[in-house]
């Protein structure tokens, strides 16, 4: 805690590396997160549009008898 006191230059440059590091970790946590999350929408929107798919092709077939 000395280095609270009477901070130097070196002091000062592990400080703003530490924040740095931080800082990128989480971003790239965020990444992970987000790129997880457009995949698991991109599987529902297939999911979804298979569902469409089968209930226009089931209208279809109703309206034609």
């Amino acid at each position: 805690m000395r280095w609270l006191q009477d901070p130097n230059k070196s002091n000062v440059d592990n400080l703003k590396n530490v924040r740095r590091e931080g800082s990128i970790h989480f971003r790239n946590k965020k990444k992970e997160y987000l790129k997880a999350k457009i995949d698991e929408l991109e599987s529902n929107r297939s999911k979804i549009s298979e569902t469409c798919k089968g209930a226009s092709v089931t209208l279809r077939r109703i309206t034609n008898l």
